[in-house]
């Protein structure tokens, strides 16, 4: 099994473990990744369900993926869109009730698994000193799913 960092989705947290590696005509080691929209649902759940704070990159994903603005976030957590800008540069601490708010936004949005209530999900918006890494278990592309 291969693990590959999948830094494309502008994170660089994302491991996506039984990848597939193949040689392109120069003979130079690569991963091709099918179904990209499946592959997004499983990051953004893996953001959502992980029990620490969201990181701002991981933030300007989610948002990204529910196709909002900043401006349109920024109204459903009831902030300025500078705050948004701010969080998702890591310039200033997303504060919890706005992360909790945001989560659930996205199961919402993007149809996520609800792996918690309100109380368990809030109280997985602490913050960390490093983010943790979003495993992938990439063994079946039509599926991709958090790994165990």
């Amino acid at each position: 099994m291969n693990a590959y960092r999948y830094t494309e989705s502008g994170l660089t947290n994302v491991m996506i473990e039984g990848a597939t590696l193949v040689h392109d005509d120069a003979g130079e080691e690569c991963v091709t990744i099918p179904n990209i929209n499946g592959l997004h649902k499983a990051i953004a759940h893996g953001i959502v369900s992980k029990r620490s704070a969201i990181s701002g990159p991981e933030l300007r994903f989610l948002r990204t993926e529910m196709g909002l603005t900043q401006a349109e976030l920024a109204a459903i957590v009831h902030r300025e869109p500078l705050t948004v800008s701010r969080w998702e540069r890591n310039e200033i601490e997303l504060d919890n009730n706005a992360e909790a708010l945001i989560r659930l936004e996205a199961i919402e949005a993007l149809g996520l698994p609800k792996d918690a209530g309100v109380r368990e999900l809030s109280g997985w918006c602490v913050p960390s000193a490093e983010t943790a890494p979003i495993r992938i278990d990439g063994s079946d592309p039509s599926n991709y799913k958090i790994a165990a």
